[in-house]
């Protein structure tokens, strides 16, 4: 892929399964990618905030990603989180992903350490010039509390390599109507947070969505709708998500109610979290048994329905 293209559209950050003892369990996720492809995805990433990127080895991100490119096939889109810490281990990170077969990189910014507005701007073109995939700017000051400007983001956006940025700071569509106004043409904006503000983002310059990933079915025809201009029925679709899609926003749990439904879906083996991620509370489990029900989403055959 071209550095100077990003994946645009339905890019769902994909789970990393594991059996029920920890260990990965690539069966499902081969499962996993090719309910993605059966949705109708336009990319895949791997190793963001709902993949537990944070609890995987180096050799398992190797693993992962290659298997997941494998599944994939060479023509679709797959975007990687980077997430180090420092200038040094991002770019470790973003060398091994382009060598695995990563086609953009989506980074967040160091935050044990928070860098401070030229920092962050540094860092960025250090990493964007460490590769030839493109880089994808995470903004997520929730997460790291290192927060980027619109004006940094766009003055992120003339360097070479840098193609997008993913908007993860509430609220996002303001957020993504100033970037757009700040930023070059061609500069693409993405939105996050499991689409919990999907509609309103698409009308304030938004061309793509990456969400978790065990609804995605579920989110093709609102897409198709919203870029076919039939708002009120992408609204009318989009509506009764929005109990689960804040569910798999839910603080220590979010890595268990995405691996749940997949499970209960029968797309993974096993709903099992590594540490810290929680498993699910009794509470939580029920209050996820109902909006399934009512989504009519306990198994993969009742997608459509």
């Amino acid at each position: 892929m071209s550095r100077t293209h990003t994946p645009v559209g339905l890019i769902p950050i994909l789970a990393t399964p594991f059996t029920d003892s920890g260990a990965l369990d690539l069966p499902s996720l081969h499962s996993l990618v090719e309910f993605q492809l059966s949705a109708g995805v336009d990319g895949v990433a791997v190793f963001g905030m709902a993949s537990e990127g944070f609890a995987l080895t180096a050799d398992e991100r190797f693993t992962v990603l290659r298997e997941v490119r494998a599944v994939a096939g060479a023509d679709l889109p797959v975007v990687a989180g980077v997430n180090g810490t420092s200038t040094v281990v991002a770019v470790e990170q973003a060398r091994q992903a382009a060598a695995g077969g990563a086609d953009q990189l989506m980074v967040l910014p160091p935050f044990l350490a928070k860098p401070n507005r030229q920092q962050v701007i540094d860092f960025y073109a250090e990493v964007a010039a460490a590769t030839e995939a493109s880089v994808m700017i995470q903004d997520a000051p929730g997460v790291t509390g290192v927060p980027i400007d619109a004006s940094a983001i766009a003055t992120l956006a003339e360097v070479p390599g840098i193609t997008s940025v993913k908007v993860e700071a509430p609220p996002t569509p303001l957020k993504m109507a100033a970037v757009g106004a700040a930023a070059p043409d061609g500069f693409a904006v993405l939105g996050g947070q499991n689409a919990a503000a999907l509609i309103e983002e698409y009308g304030n310059g938004s061309v793509g969505t990456m969400p978790a990933c065990e609804f995605t079915d579920r989110l093709r025809p609102i897409l198709d709708d919203l870029a076919a201009g039939r708002h009120a029925d992408a609204r009318a679709a989009f509506a009764p998500l929005l109990p689960l899609i804040h569910l798999g926003m839910r603080p220590g749990q979010a890595w268990a109610v995405h691996k749940e439904v997949l499970r209960r879906r029968g797309v993974i083996a096993s709903a099992a979290v590594r540490l810290p991620a929680q498993d699910l509370d009794p509470l939580t489990a029920r209050a996820l048994g109902d909006i399934l029900d009512d989504l009519r989403l306990s198994s993969r055959e009742q997608a459509a329905a």
